[in-house]
């Protein structure tokens, strides 16, 4: 065979090929347009997502636990520590006696009252944690900040200095 001796162009071979292709890229912007869906429409890069829906995923476990006065469970996914009972030694900076003290429906110390309804407003990535604002019992200001961390997946306040304003995002 020489270069003058191509082989007959296939119609059929190209049309199926053209189709394999279109299909792919179709079905990639599908998954794509599901996974953002599914992370709860991030504003945020395609990299940082999973942090989206694992974070707030994170982040309605413990408040149901909160409303349900389950702070035994709460505190457990606060500290991603399920068995924390077995080692309390680890978990000193933020011992149980002080949640109880900030999640407590009965506690002085809880702002929010009985917690009874949540709906996560806004999240963003903030350098390598995740920065919620949480609207507590149908408020409509003054948003609870949680950060979670997606390197050992806990929960905790976020710095006073640094909140996201649920109003400017909707």
């Amino acid at each position: 065979m020489t270069l003058l001796d191509a082989p007959k162009y296939d119609e059929a071979k190209a049309r199926r090929n053209q189709t394999i292709l279109w299909s792919g890229v179709v079905s990639f912007f599908l998954l794509v347009i599901v996974y953002w869906l599914v992370a709860a429409r991030p504003v945020d890069w395609p990299w940082n997502w999973q942090n989206h829906l694992f974070g707030r995923s994170s982040a309605n476990r413990f408040l149901e636990a909160v409303e349900k006065n389950d702070l035994e469970t709460a505190y457990g996914v606060w500290t991603h520590d399920k068995n924390w009972k077995q080692h309390l030694d680890k978990h000193t900076t933020y011992p149980f006696p002080r949640f109880q003290d900030d999640w407590s429906q009965t506690s002085p110390d809880n702002e929010y009252g009985v917690i009874q309804s949540h709906r996560i407003a806004a999240a963003r990535m903030y350098g390598n944690q995740l920065l919620m604002a949480i609207l507590i019992n149908g408020r409509k200001s003054k948003a609870l900040s949680l950060d979670w961390d997606p390197h050992d997946g806990t929960l905790s306040f976020a710095p006073p200095d640094i909140e996201i304003n649920p109003e400017s995002y909707k």
